[in-house]
């Protein structure tokens, strides 16, 4: 876990300097919610549709910041430093918390805009919600890792990304929108428990297939 730790705090510094990363994320999350308001300010939309909307401001915000986990090795020249000094899984553990802690912040300012700007989407059952939240965090930012790894070599890696991400990201969306809207309907959790198997299920399996496969990537 030291090693882990060690990664983790190389990137939590690095980005405390540069900010990049919560720099993008900040200013995406307030001109797409912006854009939002100015779409639906004078009709109703139902339950669906602002769910919606609110994963699709989380999607996007993943792809501007959570692109840059490997490129910054790559582009600074310590992806050998890293290599020589640590194993791949401990590499990828503390990229994965970074991307955690990253999305976490950035998904509660998104949280707390969506409820203050957007006044039709009302949580009833905030149990839902919040764990909806969670995992749908935790999902995005393990396959984010995971598929950042892969296209941190590649020429086109701005391009590449978000074109991996989607259909990856599909059944994490599908399940979260779900989720959320009965969140918001006020429905009681029974309702929302396969949803909640689906992400699970998700997370076990893209976390499965990391141990597996990211070694072979990162030495590659």
């Amino acid at each position: 876990m030291s090693f882990v730790f060690y990664v983790f705090k190389k990137d939590f510094h690095s980005e405390l300097r540069n900010r990049y990363s919560i720099n993008s994320l900040l200013m995406f999350v307030m001109i797409t919610i912006s854009i939002v308001l100015f779409g639906i300010v004078s009709e109703t939309s139902d339950s669906l549709v602002l769910s919606g909307v609110l994963w699709i401001v989380i999607f996007f915000s993943s792809m501007t910041g959570l692109s840059r986990s490997f490129v910054n090795e790559e582009e600074k020249g310590t992806t050998l430093f890293l290599q020589l000094n640590s194993k791949p899984l401990h590499v990828f553990l503390g990229k994965f918390l970074l991307n955690i802690l990253l999305m976490l912040f950035i998904n509660c300012v998104t949280i707390l805009l969506y409820f203050f700007f957007v006044s039709d989407f009302q949580v009833k059952n905030f149990s839902i919600f919040f764990l909806t939240l969670f995992l749908g965090t935790f999902s995005i930012s393990l396959s984010s890792t995971f598929i950042a790894s892969i296209v941190a070599k590649a020429n086109t890696k701005g391009a590449l990304f978000p074109i991996l991400s989607f259909p990856i990201l599909i059944p994490i969306f599908i399940s979260v929108i779900s989720a959320t809207k009965i969140s918001v309907e006020g429905k009681s959790f029974s309702f929302a428990s396969s949803d909640f198997q689906i992400l699970i299920s998700y997370i076990l399996v893209i976390f499965s297939a990391s141990i597996l496969f990211f070694d072979f990537i990162w030495k590659e």
